[in-house]
């Protein structure tokens, strides 16, 4: 192929002085880094400690087996929502699946505000709802919670008035508190609030029994998020949904992308979708583990055979994890990661899922044993 320089032309000096710069809100952003390294114990990411049954797995092979790789996926995922409407008493026609429910906060976030719009945010939350709204350039108007990491409503719905707050967003139960906001003061706000968009993220909702799922029709401002990440122990295929009336459903739908929910997590999800009995054994047994975790937790702050480990506060869980504050937060947390322990420590409190009783057991083992030793 002939050159520049064979035609006689010199070829162009290139700059050596750099153009290219990130914008301003992208510039100081980090990536996200899990909990790396091997560990034994996994009680870092909420997840659930059990399996998927086998029998049920070799349905979704099956399903998954029949998928057409050369082919988009259904850009409505419509067998898997019409699972999750069956299994929650829903309409389909008000069901969005995403990409787990971070892809749909994403969405939402960037789509259904403008640049400027004031978003209202409570403290400490999932921080990612923050990360999404600084992406879409919007002003975060915060309201701490208070010492027991509960929410004033009254504070709230005067703040979202004072401020113009075009919407709310926070996890309830919350995440990584463990606390929750009963249905009540939910739907107080949407009745105090009615021009307001309330994002209800109820990741963790399946733990607790104050959803409000059903009131989509109800209150056109309210939208609801799910996943499949808890619960149903299906953390891997990525599925999440929003739940919500036809005005917001319809917009939602507009803004995300065509195919977003690939066809083997659609197949695979459509299957565990329609065992729900299954899927409500597996609650059962996570709560179980749940509240054998908060219950020698709490064995732990109350002993005095143990002064070595203090804790400050223990929460009671709305959750499948529980949250606690040792005296020696830090301390605590390097010493579980030695013992091959991985939980989620925060400044001001441990984060700490649910495991399997062996898992549990290995836990309150090493604490145990730290006690002892700082005797």
């Amino acid at each position: 192929m002939p050159t520049p320089s064979s035609y006689g032309d010199a070829e162009p000096e290139r700059s050596t002085t750099l153009t290219y710069s990130l914008n301003e809100k992208v510039r100081k952003l980090t990536p996200y880094e899990p909990g790396a390294g091997d560990y034994t114990v996994r009680l870092d990411a909420n997840e659930s400690f059990l399996t998927i049954p086998y029998h049920i797995l070799d349905e979704m092979k099956a399903a998954m087996s029949e998928v057409a790789f050369n082919r988009y996926p259904d850009p409505l995922a419509t067998e898997c929502i019409t699972a999750f409407a069956g299994y929650h008493r829903l309409k389909p026609e008000h069901v969005t699946a995403g990409n787990g429910s971070d892809e749909l906060i994403s969405v939402i976030v960037g789509g259904l505000f403008q640049k400027g719009d004031k978003l209202l945010l409570t403290d400490p939350d999932f921080s990612m709802y923050a990360f999404y709204a600084h992406v879409a350039e919007l002003e975060v108007v915060s309201v701490q919670k208070s010492e027991d990491y509960a929410i004033d409503v009254e504070d709230l719905i005067e703040t979202a008035l004072r401020s113009n707050c075009r919407g709310i967003l926070f996890s309830n139960p919350c995440n990584p508190t463990s606390q929750g906001m009963d249905r009540e003061d939910m739907i107080r706000i949407l009745d105090r609030l009615p021009d307001t968009l309330l994002i209800a993220d109820e990741a963790y909702m399946d733990f607790w029994d104050q959803s409000i799922l059903d009131l989509v029709e109800e209150y056109p401002q309210l939208l609801v998020l799910r996943t499949c990440s808890k619960a149903f122990g299906a953390a891997a295929v990525r599925l999440g949904f929003a739940v919500a009336g036809p005005m917001i459903t319809t917009a939602i739908r507009s803004l995300k992308s065509p195919y977003n929910v690939n066809s083997l997590t659609q197949a695979a999800a459509a299957v565990l979708l329609r065992h729900p009995q299954c899927l409500k054994q597996g609650l059962a047994k996570i709560l179980a583990s749940r509240d054998d975790l908060y219950m020698q937790m709490l064995e732990l702050k109350n002993s005095r055979l143990n002064p070595g480990l203090q804790i400050d506060y223990l929460l009671k869980p709305k959750t499948n994890f529980v949250l606690v504050h040792f005296r020696e937060n830090a301390e605590v947390y390097e010493m579980l990661k030695q013992q091959g322990i991985l939980v989620r420590c925060f400044p001001r409190f441990m984060r700490i899922t649910a495991g399997s009783p062996e898992e549990n057991q290995a836990l309150i083992q090493a604490l145990s044993q730290y006690g002892e030793g700082k005797l």
